[in-house]
């Protein structure tokens, strides 16, 4: 029981962290003064990065939560 709820609340905690990293880089790359069109690799590229490390670590957590 503890390890479900530790577990769910890890979740919760690494997506709040996830989508301010991923805020705090998108304003950085749209304070940028280059046109959108050479930003746009990087709003990408940043979003599949920071996502796709939240991913993992969601299915660290769930094959963690599925050990006896």
């Amino acid at each position: 029981m503890k390890k479900e709820i530790l577990i769910k609340w890890t979740k919760r905690l690494l997506a709040v962290m996830a989508t301010i990293v991923w805020l705090k880089i998108i304003l950085t790359i749209s304070k940028s003064s280059a046109p959108f069109i050479e930003q746009a690799p990087y709003c990408m590229v940043s979003t599949m990065l920071t996502f796709g490390i939240l991913t993992a670590l969601y299915k660290g957590l769930d094959a963690w939560s599925l050990q006896k």
